[in-house]
């Protein structure tokens, strides 16, 4: 009796799915794909923005003190924290990544424009898509690099150079992160960090998705659809994206937190006029490395949320039912 009921439960579920246009599936595929690569790894990411963003109290410290640090602060939730922005910043900035991508790449296919039909075609679709996802999105992602820079402790405070003892602010959560980011600077204030994230994200979507689909290329018709496959390849992906575009990650989450920050010598907060300066400002005042802070934890943090990311969506579009679009050729 329940397997029969189970059985016409699936029957319907799937022929609800067979009624979706095939970018509403799309939409689905990546929205997920998103969501459970994100949590998988969310306390790594955690560390991450704090080994970035808070150099006087993280930067001494390693991937595993930092650990034990926010577990000594926040406890185990700690992990988590800013993981709610992220996951409702992502399910719609991964589903928009995925379906832009697929109409980019579709639509250039089919005008024939100058880019032939090889793997060039995966690198401007999937920078295209990149910067269409994040300037629908960018403002969940400030939120959730603000909430995930609060770390909770007896003062709240910390020493500011010329300034004293600095109090920080403490987010009750996303809505008010937003509400106080527009007063502040108004839609500027929502899109500070813009710069670099779009100068970063164009470049790594387009290499992410190229890198992908070349290996891909390489890989036996009949393993195509192995997880096997979507692992590795999906993890090399990731791997080789981020590396070239990890100095101007920095530069995004030290701009998005830069109003929680200690006052500089003049009273402001506002230390970076743009992307450029910014790259200059952390090099003179912080050192290179600092550019390079919290990369040893990217790379064991990228190499499973990009893989479990493209593994979920090839294995939702298969569930999804859909259809294989057209194999770009070798260059």
């Amino acid at each position: 009796m329940g397997s029969s009921q189970g059985s016409t439960l699936s029957a319907d579920v799937m022929s609800l799915v067979d009624t979706l246009p095939v970018l509403a599936k799309t939409l689905i595929a990546g929205g997920a794909a998103g969501a459970v690569a994100k949590t998988a790894v969310a306390p790594l990411e955690r560390i991450k923005i704090l080994l970035q963003t808070r150099t006087n109290d993280f930067r001494t410290l390693g991937v595993s003190q930092s650990l034990k640090k926010v577990l000594q602060c926040d406890g185990p939730l700690g992990f988590y924290k800013g993981n709610g922005a992220s996951v409702i910043r992502i399910i719609p900035y991964a589903a928009l990544h995925y379906m832009t991508y697929e109409v980019y790449r579709d639509w250039i296919l089919e005008n024939n424009l100058p880019l032939g039909s090889g793997p060039v075609v995966d690198l401007v679709a999937g920078s295209a898509a990149g910067g269409t996802a994040v300037l629908c999105t960018y403002p969940l992602d400030l939120a959730r690099t603000k909430l995930a820079y609060q770390v909770s402790d007896a003062s709240q405070s910390f020493r500011g150079g010329t300034s004293g003892v600095y109090r920080q602010h403490t987010y009750s959560g996303i809505k008010e992160v937003l509400s106080m980011a527009y007063k502040e600077g108004g839609p500027r204030g929502l899109y500070r960090g813009i710069g670099p994230t779009l100068i970063g994200i164009l470049p790594y979507a387009g290499l992410k998705f190229y890198i992908y689909e070349e290996l891909k290329r390489h890989v036996p018709e009949e393993h195509q659809n192995s997880v096997r496959m979507h692992l590795p390849c999906g993890a090399l992906a990731g791997l080789f994206g981020q590396t070239f575009t990890y100095p101007l990650d920095v530069v995004r989450r030290q701009m998005q937190v830069e109003n929680l920050q200690p006052m500089t010598s003049d009273g402001s907060n506002k230390r970076y006029k743009n992307t450029f300066d910014g790259l200059n400002t952390i090099v003179r005042t912080q050192g290179w490395r600092q550019l390079f802070a919290g990369l040893s934890i990217n790379y064991i943090k990228i190499v499973p949320s990009v893989a479990i990311g493209f593994t979920v969506y090839e294995s939702m579009k298969s569930w999804l039912r859909i259809p294989p679009r057209e194999r770009s050729k070798p260059a």
